[in-house]
């Protein structure tokens, strides 16, 4: 990559002058704005104070001293700020962007190897089994989906999780409302009202466990509205059977082996305040009852045999549960740096400027189907992700139901249908791009079709910073970039058109293809699907 040339470079002209500091320890960055180059060092000022030179003097010296090199691909130094190196480089490296996208294909390009095949076990959704999906759990499902992609691109061994929470006085509440909607009794006090309890009441049998029957439908509907939004989960984890297994017993049994549980008021604690929680927790009520941190603590510890670093994505309100639960897995065993919780933020939803139900049906809860019905899977996950987990979102479903350019996912797929589209144009007209090696990308030289080839450069280190930072929505940025980018192309730089002379014709249908490899990726890591024709 052109990141490892241009640290090579510096690492040979600091040895130059006297500084010894290895290629890998040199890092290189976009600058902010285009005409600060293509890319930058801050090198000067790392090792200036070992060096005892003045940053802007030694980026100075550095600059000198590249200058005399004989690189091709470096048209123009220059020193900025306070010492950082700042490189111009000539459309070359651009073109061997194109070389390695296509060679590479969407198989290869931008996958990394940073996770060096650490394990990770990620669980996202773990809705209660008392409903339909509601709206803001389809935007956990889209991030926690995408993200566990994103990981597997960058060579982690992802292992995904939903956690069935089917025991407790909430399905309890929900087998009892279905029960009273099917007979035709009063519900139950703090019971479910929604309308969609009227209607599975009607389904169930009489002869069964409303709990256990109203639990199992439950999930059946949570797991076809993630499904149809392209959202799966290698394990589905049932806490009720996780404590008729005993696990619950004997991960209780190793805490108080550990010195860490209380007997007191009748109740057993469990001492997180000594690692920063509030306060201690209640593992077990003074009625004999586990509360849920029991099972959960349990849960947890048998994660780690699916994942070496364990990672939550959980809801707004559970900000009090990480520090909890960060002790509980410490006193087991494991090291604090092994457990992750990444908490989320709510949805809105909004039509005409004004936040709305799509649906009587279900009461004062909106279902994730119908959101999905009133956009589309691809629509609706697209929107979920356009944005950090971490701040709260305004779904505005005028916007989305429209096939407009302010329609996000619109304009992506729309790029890709274009892309399709030249394809079977050249099929109809009997033009087939010929083999790699003998077309000249040196001809690309429009700066639409450099600007394509900038974006495609960008990937690699976008997945790889949408793995660290947690954040798919890195990648709906990049590909919205990428759009705009070949729409642009698009518009200026005819492909088919009778008066593009042959060779050009032949770069820019290698240029269409590397355009198709970037979206492909990109589709894929977002779970979208990359129509041909809209």
């Amino acid at each position: 990559m052109i990141i490892e040339v241009l640290a090579a470079a510096l690492a040979d002209a600091l040895s130059e002058l006297g500084i010894d500091v290895a290629p890998s320890e040199i890092h290189m960055e976009r600058p902010a704005h285009r005409e600060h180059g293509d890319w930058s060092s801050n090198v000067a000022l790392v090792v200036s104070k070992k060096a005892g030179r003045e940053p802007r003097e030694l980026a100075a010296d550095l600059v000198k001293t590249l200058e005399s090199t004989s690189d091709a691909q470096i048209q123009r130094l220059e020193v900025a700020g306070p010492g950082f190196v700042n490189f111009h480089l000539s459309s070359q490296w651009l073109h061997d962007v194109l070389i390695d996208v296509v060679s590479q294909g969407e198989n290869g390009y931008a996958r990394s190897e940073i996770g060096n095949g650490q394990s990770i076990n990620l669980e996202f959704v773990s809705a209660n089994p008392t409903g339909p999906l509601h709206a803001g759990g389809g935007r956990w499902g889209a991030y926690g989906d995408s993200l566990a992609r994103i990981f597997r691109r960058c060579g982690y061994a992802t292992f995904t999780e939903y956690y069935i929470n089917d025991r407790g006085l909430q399905t309890e509440l929900f087998g009892a409302s279905l029960l009273a909607r099917r007979d035709g009794t009063e519900l139950p006090e703090d019971g479910y009202a929604g309308e969609y309890v009227a209607e599975w009441a009607s389904e169930m049998p009489a002869d069964v466990d409303p709990v256990e029957w109203g639990s199992e439908r439950a999930l059946a509907d949570v797991r076809q509205s993630l499904a149809s939004m392209n959202v799966t989960f290698d394990h589905w984890a049932s806490e009720k059977a996780l404590i008729d297994s005993g696990a619950m017993e004997t991960a209780l049994e190793a805490l108080r082996a550990g010195g860490w549980v209380d007997d007191s008021d009748g109740a057993t604690w469990l001492r997180t305040s000594e690692f920063g929680d509030e306060k201690d927790r209640v593992l077990v009520k003074s009625d004999g009852a586990p509360t849920y941190f029991a099972p959960d603590i349990a849960y947890h510890h048998q994660k780690f045999d699916r994942g070496n670093l364990v990672i939550d994505v959980l809801g707004a309100d559970h900000h009090g549960y990480v520090p909890r639960m960060s002790a509980a897995l410490q006193m087991l065993g494991h090291q604090a740096a092994s457990y992750e919780a990444i908490i989320g933020q709510n949805v809105t939803l909004v039509r005409r400027g004004k936040e709305v139900k799509l649906s009587k049906r279900t009461g004062t809860m909106v279902e994730v189907r119908e959101l999905l019905e009133a956009v589309g899977p691809d629509v609706a996950r697209f929107a979920y992700l356009l944005q950090s987990i971490d701040t709260r979102q305004t779904i505005d479903i005028d916007m989305l139901s429209s096939q407009a350019n302010e329609n996000p996912v619109y304009y992506v797929q729309y790029a890709y249908a274009r892309i399709a589209s030249v394809g079977r144009e050249a099929d109809n007209r009997g033009i087939t791009r010929s083999p790699l090696i003998e077309t000249d990308p040196t001809l690309l030289t429009h700066e639409r079709e450099l600007e394509l080839l900038r974006a495609l450069s960008t990937l690699p280190e976008t997945i790889e910073m949408a793995a660290r930072d947690r954040a798919p929505h890195k990648i709906s940025t990049w590909i919205r970039e990428l759009a705009a980018a070949f729409h642009g192309f698009y518009h200026d730089c005819p492909v088919l058109r009778s008066d593009v002379e042959s060779d050009l014709q032949q770069a820019r249908l290698w240029l269409v293809e590397s355009a198709r490899v970037g979206f492909s990726i990109g589709l894929e890591l977002l779970g979208l699907t990359a129509p041909e024709e809209m």
